[in-house]
């Protein structure tokens, strides 16, 4: 009774070995005691594929642990595991290489690249245009200064200067006299009575620069003269006094050297005048006394009295001395003090003794003078440059000499 009731505890389990693989399968008892087959009555099916070795040892134990077996069972146990002797050893394959496990990567997250933003094109600028520098306009060339004149001028016996002066109303610019202004002696009456209704206009006198005469000083100290220019005729004292023309410096000087203390090297007035032609440099200088170096008039001549003052000028690259005294015009060419001809450096003296009083004739002509006239009355025009220079005789209504011609700057 003991035996069948383990026989059906054991016939729950049904070992198989299939080809090295061990089959448990599991059944219900049915209520007679019987095991029920098939597959309605099987609560579960386990299958391990173990070796033939291990098969044999799990039968074994499942026989020890169903006790005492009677001779069927163990007859089954042992038709269901035929060999239970020792599995043989596997033929050795080759031999598996254990590939390690991968070490795991560690996970990266991959920020997403910031989806860029469209930054706006900043809107062009119009490029500036470029301004071309204007292109200079050329200086202009100071206009010329304009310089009309004479020597030797009123008397009240005379009617040349109001001849004269109506000639200097149809020119512009600053009127020069040569000296002698007023005959026979200057003095006051004789300037406002003949000097004064002629060369004395307004628009004339308002611009005049003078030079004092021999004349002028048969009144004592010449004073009716600087009293009626004033400030225009210079130191009373001196009387000579340089001004500016344009580009050109012009120089005023007084010949009468015995009311001056000299007019030769190492006076006064030479110091001076070379003082300022050093002061005052010019590619262009004018200058302009009573008494000339060189004349060829037959009543007075020349007087060296002036030449170490044309020296100085001379020695500055002067270009043109003016003159009066003797009663005429003559033009010399370009000389040195000493009278040689320099068509490169020497200076052109002009004698315009034709202001209105009088004419005298010539004498023996000197060398180098040029043009000579002993019967017009009339003025000098000088147009002053810079670096050049023009000059033109104006005579007076009814004649008919005329001189002219023009010379550049040393």
């Amino acid at each position: 009774m003991q035996n069948r009731a383990r026989l059906a505890a054991a016939v729950i389990v049904t070992v198989a070995v299939v080809g090295g693989v061990l089959v448990f399968a599991r059944s219900r008892p049915a209520s007679d005691g019987t095991a029920r087959g098939g597959p309605s009555s099987t609560a579960g099916l386990v299958s391990t594929a173990i070796p033939s070795t291990a098969a044999a040892t799990a039968t074994a134990t499942l026989a020890q642990s169903l006790g005492p077996t009677p001779e069927p069972l163990a007859s089954l146990l042992r038709s269901l595991v035929p060999t239970l002797g020792p599995t043989p050893a596997p033929t050795p394959g080759p031999t598996d290489r254990t590939t390690p496990a991968p070490t795991p990567r560690p996970t990266v997250r991959v920020t997403p690249a910031p989806t860029p933003r469209s930054t706006p094109k900043p809107t062009a600028m119009p490029k500036p245009t470029a301004t071309p520098d204007p292109t200079p306009t050329p200086t202009a060339p100071p206009p010329a200064a304009i310089l009309v004149g004479a020597g030797d001028i009123a008397s009240c016996a005379s009617s040349g200067d109001e001849a004269t002066a109506a000639v200097l109303k149809t020119v512009g610019g600053t009127v020069f006299t040569l000296g002698d202004n007023v005959y026979e002696d200057g003095t006051a009456a004789q300037f406002a009575d003949c000097y004064g209704p002629s060369w004395g206009a307004p628009s004339i006198r308002d611009r005049t620069r003078p030079v004092v005469g021999n004349h002028d000083y048969h009144t004592a100290n010449a004073s009716a003269y600087f009293n009626y220019f004033g400030a225009a005729a210079g130191n009373p004292n001196r009387g000579y006094y340089a001004y500016n023309a344009g580009t050109w410096r012009v120089y005023v000087l007084n010949s009468n050297c015995g009311e001056i203390g000299g007019c030769g090297a190492g006076s006064a007035q030479e110091q001076w005048l070379r003082g300022d032609l050093a002061g005052h440099p010019r590619q262009c200088v004018v200058a302009m006394w009573h008494h000339p170096l060189f004349s060829s008039g037959s009543e007075h001549g020349s007087s060296t009295a002036t030449k170490a003052l044309y020296k100085a000028l001379y020695d500055n690259d002067a270009e043109l001395v003016l003159v009066g005294h003797e009663h005429d015009y003559e033009r010399f060419a370009p000389q040195t003090a000493g009278g040689a001809l320099d068509k490169a450096r020497g200076i052109v003296q002009i004698v315009v003794g034709t202001g209105g009083k009088s004419h005298y004739p010539f004498g023996s002509i000197l060398p180098h003078s040029l043009v000579r006239n002993a019967t017009a009355y009339g003025v000098l025009r000088l147009s002053l440059s810079s670096g050049s220079w023009k000059f033109k005789f104006l005579p007076v209504a009814g004649r008919r000499f005329t001189d002219s011609g023009s010379g550049t700057c040393h």
